[in-house]
């Protein structure tokens, strides 16, 4: 069955980096757009950044751009984001997702989703 397994969360101070990890399996990895979304508490999921099929295209939110990068391999089915100069509103669980097709930032067009991981960044 499809599984996405994030990893790589914590609790940091502000400044540091982080680098999540999302272990995709149970579909064609290299056919599907990858994303990262963020959820903190009381707030509605939201965007974070997404990559297309062949990793030629990204797209990042404002808030993040700079500052996040989004990655992938085929030859391990993953896809990453890097974190840096983490901030105390970057708090929140974050999710990878997949869609088929070509990348998008709307959360509702995403097909499959992990379990997140607790990212909590304190000032």
């Amino acid at each position: 069955q499809v599984q996405l397994v994030e990893s790589g969360g914590g609790l940091v101070q502000a400044g540091a980096s982080l680098r999540l990890s999302c272990a995709a399996s149970g579909f064609t990895f290299s056919t599907y757009a990858m994303g990262w979304f963020r959820q903190a508490p009381g707030k509605e999921r939201e965007f974070v950044a997404t990559i297309s099929r062949a990793g030629l295209t990204v797209y990042s939110a404002e808030s993040v751009k700079g500052r996040f990068t989004i990655s992938r391999d085929h030859a391990k089915n993953t896809v990453w984001l890097q974190m840096n100069s983490l901030k105390p509103e970057d708090t929140g669980v974050y999710y990878c997702a997949a869609k088929p097709g070509t990348p998008t930032t709307d959360t509702v067009a995403y097909a499959y989703w992990g379990q997140g991981t607790q990212v909590t960044v304190s000032s």
